[in-house]
């Protein structure tokens, strides 16, 4: 590449890490170009922009842009890297590029992104050679109904370890596809602050959970402090209403409200006495 065209580059790239809020660096290594392709069309179709260089190019840039902080990206520079730029936050880029990733099955020479856990349960293996293997790996088993079952789940390789030939056939046969093909988001620069990418990951439906538990304690709380808000008055009202009723059915005070349980109750405790007197 003439100097010339490097200048170019560094110059659009410049602009690029000026103009968005949001710069985030990827590893492409493993990423088939076929997907990268229609990766980079979905994605910029989201208004998120792919720039890929050489490692000395984007550390240039970066260098170049004077932004606060960014220039830390540079060491986490590896694989193919590639710059990401969006207008959104950091945590919903993380979450459409993991939407946009696909499982794939593991190879002997890969490094596991996460640990590996093999489940307890029923397959459709028949005894024989099978048991060595899957015990060859750390995978206990029983026979179950003429069948293998696996007694308990299984860590067979932890986040970062090397996967194995015999590691990488055995998940293949029990259908297990651990790897994902898609960019790797290793860490988003914001307003002076750099994020790695692991941090960002966050499971939308625990989210969703814990939003609906806390609103719900928080109405309950509301509820039982007689703190009155929009979303409580009408419940603490009914509550009160519930309790004033009770209270004055256990006194015997006649109100419109409390008269027939009040009479119906003295009803039949009239009933009971009579049936013990035998009168």
């Amino acid at each position: 590449m003439v100097n010339e065209q490097k200048k170019t580059i560094v110059t659009q790239l410049v602009s690029d890490i000026k103009s968005y809020p949001i710069v985030g660096l990827v590893n492409m290594s493993s990423l088939p170009a076929p997907q990268l392709q229609k990766m980079r069309s979905a994605l910029n179709a989201k208004g998120v922009k792919i720039t890929m260089a050489r490692k000395r190019i984007l550390e240039r840039a970066l260098g170049e842009s004077k932004r606060s902080g960014i220039d830390s990206l540079t060491k986490m520079l590896k694989g193919m890297p590639a710059l990401i730029f969006a207008k959104d936050n950091p945590f919903a880029l993380y979450g459409t590029l993991q939407k946009s990733k696909s499982e794939a099955p593991a190879k002997a020479g890969q490094i596991a992104p996460r640990d590996i856990v093999v489940k307890a349960g029923a397959t459709n293996f028949l005894p024989g050679p099978i048991i060595s293997e899957l015990a060859g790996v750390g995978i206990k088993t029983k026979v179950e109904g003429g069948k293998l079952a696996i007694i308990s789940d299984t860590t067979v390789a932890k986040e970062g370890q090397m996967i194995t030939g015999k590691l990488a056939e055995t998940l293949k046969r029990l259908d297990i596809k651990p790897m994902e093909i898609g960019l790797d988001l290793v860490a988003v620069w914001e307003n002076g602050e750099v994020f790695e990418g692991k941090i960002l990951h966050i499971d939308e439906a625990e989210f969703a959970a814990k939003l609906t538990q806390a609103a719900s304690w928080a109405v309950n709380l509301s509820v039982e402090a007689a703190y009155p808000t929009h979303d409580t008055s009408e419940i603490i009202l009914q509550k009160a209403f519930r309790e004033a009723k009770a209270v004055a059915i256990e006194g015997a005070i006649i109100t419109e409200e409390t008269r027939d349980e009040i009479l119906a109750r003295a009803d039949r405790q009239a009933h009971s006495v009579q049936k013990e007197a035998n009168l």
